[in-house]
């Protein structure tokens, strides 16, 4: 099985992409399921057909969903949101006001990516086609299962224990709503899942996140941004396909400014990205709607290649033995060595920070109990020593 996350700033057509990439699997004997993750659903204005929050098949081997955020919310979050909002109700918040507050940001939105794993337990289909939510979001879900597992497994037992045999004192001197057990469960189930999912998204030989741009500066830097933070956690990008280039047959003076920024960002792309494989799709001379057209952009953008196939294959991250030292190697292309901060947290993690974004790396055994005694990035790499 294989799933094709593919990701990039608003507008840069990751949406026809990823239809066009769906329809070429089906078409090569796939048996394909093409989901939107975005909450601003098009994907069935691409296929010029209506989808809705059930998978419908589109033609032979092809089937589309364009996923319910209220149905996958209730499943995924109903027991914790009904808890909250009993919180904020008991608090005085209007009912309605209360219900909405208890859904926290990004929770939307990471229980439609859940979906995914819902598609990939079916073993109904041979490949699964992911169209994201603009970069950052995608970037703040794909992140969410690791951090929210760590907080599972650090803190949640303690205050589950905690709150055991805090409850019946509380209630004695509160009417304040209090977490049943059935509560703690409900929380435990959505973790497993959580993790489950993180399992199959980081999975190189199955998931493959590809990032889509146009050949523009503010996209290009945003993508960069994006490809650093996706090797931090882990995910593997095998792919960046570059969008709407003006074809070479087009030569009217009008566009000979744009022609010539494309080819100066061109590089660009290159320089950022390399050893990725780049693949360039023109504008084309009329919308891309329909499955006639989604076929020409899939001829174009994969020349005849199975969009399946593992694109790149980069390195996971690394311990090697140097001296009497051990190096932790994190593969961090397009990195500014200024935006990073590294701590240690409790006694088998290391935290890297990089601007915004954090990570909890849990450490190997042999680098437990050593000390961070340095780090350095070069090669696309960040190399962080440990030391007795």
């Amino acid at each position: 099985m294989r799933i094709l996350l593919y990701t990039g700033k608003g507008g840069v057509g990751k949406t026809s992409i990823s239809a066009a990439t769906a329809l070429r699997c089906s078409e090569l004997g796939y048996r394909t399921v093409v989901v939107s993750t975005d909450p601003a659903h098009s994907l069935g204005d691409s296929f010029d057909q209506r989808i809705g929050p059930e998978t419908i098949q589109l033609a032979p081997n092809l089937w589309a969903q364009e996923i319910d955020l209220l149905h996958q919310m209730q499943r995924h979050w109903g027991q914790v949101q009904s808890y909250l909002t009993a919180i904020f109700a008991w608090r005085g918040m209007d009912g309605l006001v209360a219900e909405e507050t208890s859904i926290l940001p990004g929770m939307e939105e990471l229980a439609s990516l859940m979906q995914i794993d819902y598609l990939a337990e079916s073993n109904e289909y041979d490949v699964i086609v992911v169209d994201m939510a603009p970069t950052g979001s995608t970037l703040q879900l794909l992140a969410f299962p690791e951090m929210l597992s760590w907080y599972i497994e650090k803190l949640f037992p303690i205050e589950r224990k905690a709150m055991k045999i805090a409850r019946p004192i509380m209630r004695s001197v509160t009417d304040m709503p209090l977490p049943e057990d059935d509560l703690f469960d409900a929380v435990e189930d959505l973790v497993r899942d959580l993790s489950r999912l993180e399992r199959l998204i980081t999975n190189p030989e199955i998931s493959s996140v590809r990032l889509v741009l146009n050949p523009e500066k503010m996209v290009i830097k945003e993508a960069r941004r994006a490809f650093t933070y996706l090797n931090l956690y882990n995910f593997s990008a095998d792919a960046v396909i570059s969008n709407r280039y003006i074809p070479a047959t087009v030569t009217d003076p009008y566009f000979a400014a744009w022609k010539e920024s494309q080819a100066r960002y061109t590089e660009m792309v290159e320089e950022s990205f390399s050893p990725l494989p780049i693949f360039k799709v023109p504008l084309f001379d009329s919308e891309v709607v329909g499955m006639d057209m989604l076929r020409r952009v899939a001829k174009v953008t994969y020349n005849g290649q199975d969009p399946t196939t593992v694109f790149y294959k980069g390195k996971p991250q690394q311990v090697i033995k140097e001296g009497d030292d051990y190096l932790l190697l994190l593969p961090l292309p397009l990195l500014d060595k200024r935006d990073v901060a590294l701590h240690r947290g409790l006694h088998d993690e290391l935290v890297v920070r990089i601007g915004n974004w954090k990570r909890h790396i849990s450490l190997p055994q042999a680098l437990i109990g050593r000390k961070v005694a340095g780090a350095r990035y070069r090669e696309n790499q960040l190399e962080i020593r440990f030391t007795d």
